[in-house]
């Protein structure tokens, strides 16, 4: 290449401390170093940059233009320094997370940002799967990090266990399940149509939770969401997109005789033993955990 970063850095210099002495103390150099490379830079770009011809230099109208234009790419270069310096000392370059859509996706994202505010340099990819998929795709893509519902216990890794969400049976206050003026049982909500969130593992399993023969199996929570407030069918809610239709009464808690309306389960943070997370890794799972000053 015809440009020479020291170069464009020493005419910089030059230029913003109003002559070679004081750009040569800056730069710890002395004058004719920057004297040379400069007259060697205009060589290279068959340039006139500098004009001489009075008591203290100046930029041409071409070394205005080459100058403008070199200090985005001094700028740009001392951002790739301090991208390399972080990178060496832990920093990751790239982080896969794995979620549930199950879980709050407000939380993961309020975590990432955390991340982004605080300059982690690292490029991280987040993907949703749902039930079985969690896991499928953490295995199968080699992901850092994963938030799931569903763990299946594994040597290689490391899991922590987070706080439980609770889930609700709902209905539309217009369904028939609605005014049953009962708990439901099982023959109730088998005749009616379910419905659920498709596991997205490419074994594909399907889940029928009450085992009636119609159900809608949607690709996330908040199609199944709208599907309830549609009026349906039934079906379970995390209790954070629930509540405030519950509040309003746009969905009606549905008892059910056999189980209850309501159940908890615990999700899991997981990590790999065998690559351990970075900088980036372990401060986004201490934020994910509710350890923010970790």
């Amino acid at each position: 290449m015809k440009v020479d970063l020291e170069a464009l850095q020493a005419l910089d210099a030059v230029i913003r401390h109003g002559g070679y002495a004081q750009a040569a103390v800056q730069l710890n150099k002395v004058s004719s170093a920057l004297s040379y490379q400069i007259r060697k830079l205009e060589d290279q770009l068959r340039l006139p940059l500098l004009d001489r011809s009075g008591y203290r230099v100046r930029l041409t109208p071409e070394g205005e233009a080459v100058l403008a234009e070199g200090r985005r790419l001094l700028q740009q270069a001392g951002r790739i320094e301090t991208l390399a310096e972080q990178l060496g000392s832990g920093w990751e370059a790239r982080l896969l997370v794995v979620v549930d859509g199950i879980l709050p996706l407000a939380d993961t994202l309020q975590a990432l940002k955390r991340l982004a505010d605080e300059g982690a340099p690292t490029r991280v990819q987040l993907k949703i799967e749902f039930l079985g998929g969690v896991q499928y795709r953490f295995d199968k893509e080699r992901a850092d990090l994963m938030l799931a519902k569903d763990y299946a216990p594994d040597p290689a890794c490391r899991a922590l266990a987070l706080d439980p969400v609770e889930c609700v049976l709902c209905v539309a206050p217009e369904h028939a399940l609605a005014w049953l003026g009962r708990p439901a049982t099982l023959g109730d909500l088998q005749s009616h149509v379910e419905l659920t969130v498709q596991d997205s593992s490419e074994r594909g399993g399907e889940r029928n939770l009450f085992g009636g023969e119609r159900v809608f199996h949607l690709s996330g929570f908040v199609a199944k969401r709208q599907a309830l407030l549609m009026g349906m069918g039934f079906g379970w809610l995390p209790r954070y997109l629930a509540d405030p239709h519950l509040a309003d009464g746009s969905l009606c808690e549905l008892g059910y005789e056999e189980g209850g309306s309501r159940y908890r389960f615990t999700p899991w943070l997981v990590e790999r033993l065998d690559r351990p997370p970075g900088r980036a890794g372990r401060r986004l799972a201490d934020l994910l955990s509710g350890r923010p000053e970790a």
